[in-house]
Parts: structure tokens; sequence; C-alpha cells
């Protein structure tokens, strides 16, 4: 039974809190929804002092654990200097030492930075700078190329850029059309190839695309490695690369969206270094304050960047920007985060992890339920079929997946369904020990719910 005080929370929130991808119809009816107060490490510690496994990162952001105390510090020291200062014809000290990080670490050829809040608004920019570049050069180009299930957030132009009916159809009258090739979910595959070769086979409709259409088209936009928000879709080896060759050759821009794949997700600093790929433009965010602040950045190739330098007169300046775009306390937290990463050596520790987590999810491929399994890193979703040997979905309004997180909350793990898919994207820093409870607690939550009559 919540306290008297959880209750009074839970009260205040139905009556004035409207929560994202939630329907309310349902948290209204929710007598106990859970009310999180505080946390430490992996952990996260309701209102009435219950503890849970943050089992998805807090929404895949969390890096080295919650309350990390060095960058705590790093931001009660910028507090001391500055809170904020607009970066719209001033700089900041923050924000210029975390530009030269961000640069050191990525894929080498990307030299520029533009700071935003969340991923929607990093990918939001790289589409407008893509557009506007060709525009810059005076080529027409209005058209971007897409993978079929992707996402890339939730603003107008980054919901266009999006392929996921269930979010995105209600607001198709007012997007701009992209043309979608066949994305690398080999399990249902829609060519009927179902073999390793399939996810490299389906870009034969990206490369007709774009022998045919190359003068219209600004960008290829895609996730690389891994569609997160589709389901985990795990593109097989090979296929990132294929797409940067195919852009090379028709002389198109290259988006990575690594939103979710960045900040060691994939077991490399970024996804695109898996193939030793580089973008043309990469929008970055959640990882990148270790998930303590709102902050994104879209880093530019030198090429994209020179296309936009031209005398005031001509109005080809880049004219976007936030209020809070490059705030000064966000950007230390980032900087405490990227010397985590080099102090603590999170990648090299994180890969007996990852190894760890291999093998505790081919051990679920014998659930009767478990129609496939997808990793990238620290990147997982687990697809629960109603029949395996014929790859039955199950039906929408059974919310398997809904009711296998549910399941194991109450085991004190938080997981996140996609659908019929439940997600697992720990923490970097989680222990080897809470690896396995959440694995443990994810086959049993998957046995009891459908198994149940």
């Amino acid at each position: 039974m919540p306290s008297a005080r959880t209750r009074k929370l839970i009260e205040m929130d139905k009556r004035h809190v409207w929560h994202p991808f939630t329907q309310m119809k349902d948290w209204l009816a929710d007598p106990e929804p859970l009310v999180i107060e505080k946390g430490r490490g992996a952990e996260l510690v309701d209102t009435d002092g219950r503890r849970y496994l943050d089992g998805i990162s807090s929404l895949w952001v969390t890096v080295h654990g919650h309350r990390k105390a060095e960058i705590g510090r790093a931001i009660r020291a910028q507090l001391g200097r500055v809170e904020h200062s607009t970066l719209l014809g001033l700089a900041n000290v923050p924000s210029i030492e975390l530009a030269a990080e961000l640069v050191k670490i990525a894929p080498k050829g990307l030299t520029k930075v533009f700071y935003s809040d969340s991923g929607s608004t990093a990918v939001e920019i790289a589409l407008k700078m893509a557009f506007q570049y060709w525009q810059n050069r005076g080529q027409q180009r209005r058209r971007f190329v897409t993978l079929k299930e992707g996402y890339h957030g939730d603003t107008i132009g980054s919901v266009s850029l999006g392929g996921i009916d269930l979010f995105h159809q209600v607001y198709r009258p007012l997007l701009f059309e992209t043309e979608r090739v066949e994305a690398p979910y080999c399990y249902r595959c829609p060519l009927g190839l179902r073999h390793p070769s399939c996810g490299i086979a389906c870009l034969d409709s990206l490369e007709t695309i774009l022998k045919e259409k190359s003068g219209e088209i600004a960008a290829v936009v895609m996730e690389p490695l891994m569609q997160g928000a589709a389901g985990m879709i795990s593109a097989p080896p090979g296929h990132l690369k294929r797409v940067r060759e195919l852009t090379r050759r028709a002389g198109v821009l290259l988006v990575a969206d690594e939103v979710a794949t960045g900040f060691g997700r994939t077991g490399q600093m970024f996804a695109c270094q898996r193939e030793g790929v580089v973008p043309d433009l990469m929008a970055v965010a959640k990882g990148l304050s270790g998930g303590v602040l709102p902050l994104a950045a879209t880093l530019v190739s030198e090429e994209v960047y020179r296309g936009f330098l031209f005398p005031y007169s001509d109005q080809k300046t880049f004219f976007h920007g936030h209020t809070y775009t490059g705030n000064p306390l966000a950007c230390a937290a980032a900087l405490a985060n990227l010397r985590l990463f080099r102090k603590e050596k999170t990648l090299a520790r994180l890969r007996p992890k990852i190894r760890a987590l291999r093998r505790g999810l081919e051990s679920l491929r014998g659930l009767r339920h478990v129609g496939d399994i997808r990793q990238q890193g620290f990147m997982a979703g687990i697809e629960l079929v109603r029949d395996k040997a014929t790859r039955e979905e199950y039906p929408w309004e059974e919310a398997v997946g809904v009711k296998v997180c549910r399941r194991a909350r109450d085991k004190g793990v938080l997981l996140r369904p996609l659908g019929a898919v439940v997600v697992l994207m720990p923490p970097l820093g989680i222990r080897m020990d809470q690896l396995q409870r959440l694995l443990r607690v994810t086959r049993d939550s998957i046995e009891e719910v459908t198994e149940e009559p």
C-alpha cells in the first residue's frame, strides 16, 4: 500500500501531468503508478523506498550511473561561474571545450559542432543543414531518403523522416514526403530472403533510388547499426558501410542519427566507428551529458560547414538556434562525462559485460514465445511471438510487452516495451551481478506472462 505522501503525489500527478508516449486513460486507471525520488548507480528508488534496477538507462540516457559524483561536482563548479549565456553572437568556455573534445572522439572528418537540446532537434538541424547546403550551392535538392521503421524524433521535420505508423501516421498531413527504403529487419524480411545477406540485399532499393534521383536527394538519414524505437532492428555487418559507399558514389550526403547508439552503446564510442564510416553529419544526444541534463549536438564535416561561408549580404547564414544552445551547465556535465570515459576506461570495461549480456540473451532463445533476439553491444531487444514456428505476432490489444515489463517491475526491475519487443539497455556502469539479475528477472517475467493460460 502506498504511503500517504505517495498517494498525494500520485493524485497531483494525475491532476496535472501529461506523460509522453502514454495513454493517459490507462495511466489514470492505474492505482499504483511508480513515482521515482532518488537514484544511485544502476538503481532508482521510489517515494516509498522501494529499489528498482534501471534496465533501460532512464530511456537510454544514463551512462555511468545515477548521481555520478564527478558530473555533479562539475555542474556545481559551473554554477559558481555562470549558469547560462547565449551562443548567439557570444561564446562560452564549456561549449568551446566540449566541441573540441567531441571532434577528437568523433569519426575523423567531422570538425564542427552545432548544439541543441534533444535528439529530435539535433536531427532537425541536420536535415535543415543538408537542405540548405545544396540550396547554397544552387541545387534544388528537396528530398530525403530514410529507412522504413526509422525513428528520428518528434519535431515535425524529424517525424517526416520517421517511418513508424503507430507514432507518425496521424501527422502525415503535416509532413513532407520522403523516399523510404527497406530496413534490415531480417527476422521479418519483407523480401522473403531471411538469410544473413538479406540486410545487404535490401539496399538494392536504395541503390536504385540513388541512381535514378541523385540530383533531387539532399541526404540519406539513418540510425547506424540499430534502429531503436522500431523494436531494436539490428543491421548485419556491412550494411552501414554499403550505405556510405552508395551515397558517396551518388554524391549524396549521409546523416547518421547516433542519438541512441552514441556514447558507448554499441561497444564503440559511436556506432559509425564499428565499420569505419564517416558520415557528413551526425546527430548525438541522450548519453552526451551522461544522462544528467538535456543536451544534443549535430557534428558536421568541413565540406558541409564551408557550404555556409558567404558574405553577410548573400543571406546564406544558417538561421537556426535555440535559447539554451550550448548551455554551460549541460556542457560542463558532458565534459565530465567524457572525462569519466577516459578515467574509468568505460569502453574497455564494457566488453566483458557485452559478452555476458550476449550469453544471457542466448539462453532465452529456447523459451517457447521468444521469436528473435537482437543485440548490438549494450542494446538489445527480445521479440515475443505467439507462435515460434510461424512467427505469428501477438495482437496489439494483448499488450504482451507491457505485461512482461509490469511483471518485471513487480520484481524490482524496470524494462520498456516496444510493442511485443522487450528492450534491455542498462547503464554502461552496471555491475556484473546486477546485469545477471536483470537477465534473470527478464527471463522469469517472459516465462510467467507468456505461459499464463
